[in-house]
């Protein structure tokens, strides 16, 4: 797996541990069965990144969904600080699935997933090169396909 890859399976291990199982440490005081859940979490945590790195697109969407609803439970929409579209995971769906939850993302937001200014998102959709929302902001996909092309040109 690619140091990149690596870095998301990390981070989805110290989120399942700090979301997951240091309450539920918490909870049973202590008990050493929760040291065997770590290790299974860890595991796991390779097996999600890689399905969600090289996946076909229906498993990838299936193992972000399962972890954001299972990380970030609640009756409100998905909507991670600007800063978490930087990290693996951020970085991770965005390419494979764009914004979870919004068909359109603000320009803060997909400038967030991009890598850019809100200057550069709106000169994008200035130039067609962003779809525009008609309620306001950038279509997800437009962001997403915009990361693959990006992806593409690199390789």
């Amino acid at each position: 797996m690619p140091s990149g890859d690596e870095d998301l399976v990390e981070q989805l291990a110290r989120l399942i541990d700090i979301r997951l199982l240091d309450p539920i440490e918490i909870l049973v005081d202590g008990h050493d069965a929760v040291d065997s859940l770590r290790a299974v979490a860890h595991q796991r945590s390779r097996s999600l990144a890689a399905t969600m790195v090289s996946g076909d697109d229906r498993a990838a969407y299936a193992a972000i969904a399962r972890v954001i609803s299972t990380l970030w439970p609640g009756d409100g929409p998905f909507d991670p600080p600007l800063d978490w579209w930087r990290s693996p995971l951020g970085q991770i769906v965005a390419r494979r699935v764009g914004h979870p939850t919004a068909e359109s993302v603000s320009y803060a937001v997909a400038g967030a997933m991009l890598g850019i200014t809100r200057q550069g998102v709106h000169d994008l959709a200035v130039r067609g090169k962003l779809a525009r929302h008609p309620e306001g902001g950038v279509r997800s996909a437009s962001v997403r396909d915009r990361l693959l092309q990006e992806g593409t040109r690199r390789a």
